[in-house]
């Protein structure tokens, strides 16, 4: 953007009512460089300073009292210092200097208030005239360039310089003359002002816009150097001059105005009024510990303890006896250490830095004690206070587990060092010893038994409520630490109950085999108190307790019956290797009418078998060639898997190896007869059809349509009602409620996880189902 291009931009977007801050982001995503901004902002400054009076007066909007409306351009904000810094002065940040800067801030004059009486009349300036009584007359008229009204009947009166109450005086002996009520008071006559007119002043020196102004003629001093831009880089707050008819009736002082409220200097000004901000004279510096460390501007003669108090004074922690003087002598710097007493006697000179310091981090009385003491902390020496013994009545004596036979005291040597002073802490307090005189920055450590003597929690596991870690506490019995766990849960041996002790041998000086003692003791009394001492173990610090099981306690194991037996249902299993046989007749054994080979049994995964099954799964599906979006995630895994088993050999050879060992959680499904045999894969029409008696599988293959052009027939399989599953061979038996099933050849685009997803739950273990995924997979490559 060209600089047209941004003023423009600028302008518009100030009218449409966004912030200064908007704007400038907007900009600078446009590409506009602060660079550029800088250039033209000082192409501006320099266009005000040379605009003619005349092309100013044209620009003023009139609020009524003549107060000017900066254009939007000055309104943003855009091209004042703080958005493209300078170099040099304005790097640094002068107190005060920013206060004509602020928009908030502005020093206009207030429009509604009542004319002053001793304001001046002017050329421009609207006079209202009433007259009421026996006569009455309302005249509105602006003074001319020639300082004067026309009223009618009086003619030209002259009012230029004359104030309020001068021109209210002289219309009213008029009127007098021309009027005889007006002498004898029966008509009377007021004077006040209407529109006012703007002034003309020159602002001059050190401002952001040196320039002519037009403004209010109520406008003061502050106002017309906000109108200016404030004070620039290197101008003066301290010796403002305001020059009238060529004299100087004013000095304003910035600082006056800051620090005391005091707007002493701050005139109205009038037409013709100059302006002039000189350089400034002298800035100096204060920094560290100051409530309001930064540049001041100082007149000459100010001392250190006016900085002070323009810095607000020092802060708390402040070392208020010196302050460091660094000034230029021409060639570099000399350094001057100002106490206290020169403070207010030792004058400043510009460029000076002051610098206060804090206190340091000591004290001169302190002393401390800590550890098995009532209360512990730091203590002053002095008023009463001056030994040991003192000390520990100051604290009020020593806790109950302190250790007297010796405590510690850490003493600074002169060059700081540290150095330990054992004393006999009881000897001292009892008189027997002699007392001993502490010294500023003593620490006087006071041991306590407790943390002299290791004292590590029990722990204690197994079949307690609560089991973990447990305080140490003295004469804790092994009934004790059950209590305190909460007592012992169902199915707990009482007659076994294992501590392991850690071996303590300070004396030793060689390893052993032996790691730690073990103990066993019967708590079959039960948990109360025993009469006979010492018939309780009492425990050691870290002893770990173990409550055993009960080795005949098992919770109910079920399993379940289902289907053609008189009393189908839940059983609880009654004792070690319950066999299918043993639960068909618990439940009354098999009714007419049921498939015996066609019994199943679905038996459910353990934790680690279902995790093993995902792992198989997840091992098969990084191997597979093609990108399929199938994760272990989506795999529905059953929780169950069938067993195949021979319930007729079972019940024919009891406790043979057909007659399966139960396990917690089976199910054993007794089918009616069936009458059916399903065909399904890549076939023709798959169906399910009638079994008949002796017929081979290529007469159940022809009843669906015969095979498929994809059938692998080879590879057909059939499984059996019982879940036993066989390949396809001569002479393969085909029984009721079989399912034959035909795979298909490899396609292209073919996800192998369609075959391997239906058929992963009918696998009896891990082994074989693992071996027939790994088979799909190579097979579909």
């Amino acid at each position: 953007m060209t600089d047209d291009e941004v003023i423009a931009y600028i302008r518009a977007q100030s009218a449409s009512g966004k912030t200064d801050q908007e704007i400038g982001k907007e900009l600078l995503a446009q590409g506009v460089s602060a660079e550029q901004v800088k250039r033209i902002r000082t192409l501006y400054n320099r266009e005000e300073a040379t605009t003619s009076v005349e092309s100013q007066s044209a620009s003023l909007q009139d609020d009524g009292r003549g107060a000017v409306v900066e254009t939007a351009y000055q309104n943003t904000g855009l091209v004042n210092d703080s958005f493209a810094p300078e170099e040099g002065e304005a790097a640094r940040q002068v107190f005060g200097r920013d206060v004509f800067n602020s928009r908030a801030l502005t020093f206009e004059p207030n429009s509604n208030m009542a004319t002053p009486r001793d304001y001046r009349l002017g050329p421009g300036d609207e006079v209202i005239i009433d007259v009421w009584g026996d006569a009455e007359e309302h005249l509105r008229e602006r003074i001319s360039a020639e300082g004067s009204i026309m009223i009618s009947k009086l003619g030209p009166v002259h009012l230029n310089g004359k104030t309020i109450d001068e021109a209210n005086s002289y219309i009213k002996n008029l009127f007098a003359r021309k009027y005889a009520g007006v002498s004898n008071q029966q008509t009377d006559v007021s004077v006040n002002l209407g529109d006012i007119r703007s002034i003309q002043v020159d602002i001059m020196g050190e401002v952001s816009r040196p320039g002519t102004f037009r403004m209010s003629p109520f406008a003061s001093v502050f106002h017309a150097l906000y109108n200016a831009g404030g004070i620039n880089n290197i101008g003066s707050m301290r010796n403002i001059t305001v020059l009238r008819n060529g004299r100087r009736i004013a000095n304003v002082d910035i600082y006056d105005y800051l620090f005391k409220g005091k707007q002493t200097g701050n005139i109205r000004l009038q037409e013709g009024d100059v302006i002039i901000v000189p350089a400034y004279d002298q800035i100096v510096n204060i920094s560290g510990n100051v409530k309001r460390p930064m540049y001041y501007e100082v007149k000459p003669g100010e001392t250190v303890s006016s900085l002070l108090d323009y810095a607000g004074g020092f802060t708390g922690d402040a070392y208020t006896e010196v302050v460091r003087l660094s000034r230029q002598n021409g060639s570099d710097n000399d350094l001057y250490v100002i106490e206290k007493g020169e403070f207010a006697s030792y004058k400043l000179k510009d460029g000076d830095v002051v610098t206060v310091g804090n206190v340091l981090d000591r004290y001169s009385n302190r002393v401390e004690l800590k550890g098995a003491i009532t209360r512990p902390g730091l203590y002053a020496l002095g008023n009463g206070t001056h030994s040991l013994r003192d000390l520990v009545n100051k604290a009020d004596g020593l806790t109950d587990d302190a250790y007297k036979g010796r405590a510690l005291i850490y003493r600074q040597g002169d060059d700081l060092s540290l150095q330990v002073i054992p004393v006999n802490l009881g000897g001292i307090l009892s008189g027997y010893e002699e007392d001993i005189i502490l010294q500023k920055n003593d620490v006087v450590e006071i041991m306590s038994v407790q943390l002299l003597e290791e004292r590590g929690d029990f722990y204690i596991t197994g079949l307690v409520a609560n089991p973990g870690d447990y305080t140490y506490m003295e004469n804790t019995s092994v009934e004790d630490l059950i209590l305190r766990a909460g007592g012992l849960r169902e199915g707990a041996s009482t007659v076994r109950v294992d501590i392991a002790r850690r071996i303590v041998d300070p004396t030793a000086t060689y390893e052993t085999q032996q790691l730690a003692e073990i103990f066993t003791v019967n708590i079959s009394g039960g948990l109360g108190t025993k009469r006979n001492e010492g018939s309780e173990f009492i425990l050691k610090p870290y002893d770990r307790v173990t409550v055993r099981q009960s080795p005949v306690y098992v919770a109910q194991k079920v399993v379940n019956i289902f289907g053609e037996v008189t009393y189908p249902g839940a059983y609880t299993i009654v004792k070690r290797n319950e066999r299918l046989t043993d639960l068909v007749n618990r439940s009354g054994g098999i009714v007419d009418g049921a498939y015996i080979k066609g019994a199943y049994l679905k038996r459910q995964l353990t934790d680690d078998e279902y995790m093993e099954r995902q792992n198989v799964i997840r091992v098969a599906l990084q191997n597979q060639a093609s990108n399929d979006s199938i994760s272990t995630a989506k795999l529905n895994i059953d929780r169950t898997y069938s067993v195949g088993i021979n319930l007729p050999e079972a019940l024919a050879n009891p406790g043979s190896t057909h007659d399966l060992v139960l396990q917690p959680g089976d199910q054993l499904f007794i089918p009616q007869m069936q009458s059916t045999v399903k065909i399904s894969g890549d076939v023709m029409y798959p169906n399910t059809i009638i079994y008949q008696p002796g017929e081979k599988v290529s007469y159940y293959i022809n009843q669906a349509g015969g095979y498929g052009q994809q059938a692998k027939k080879n590879k057909a399989f059939i499984i059996y009602m019982n879940g036993q599953v066989a390949q396809v061979k001569r002479g393969t038996v085909v029984e009721p409620g079989a399912h034959i099933i035909v795979p298909s050849k490899p396609q292209s685009n073919y996800n192998v996880w369609e075959r391997i997803i239906p058929l992963i739950s009918g696998f009896g273990s891990l082994g074989t189902m693992a071996a027939a995924v790994a088979s799909m997979i190579k097979s579909s490559k």
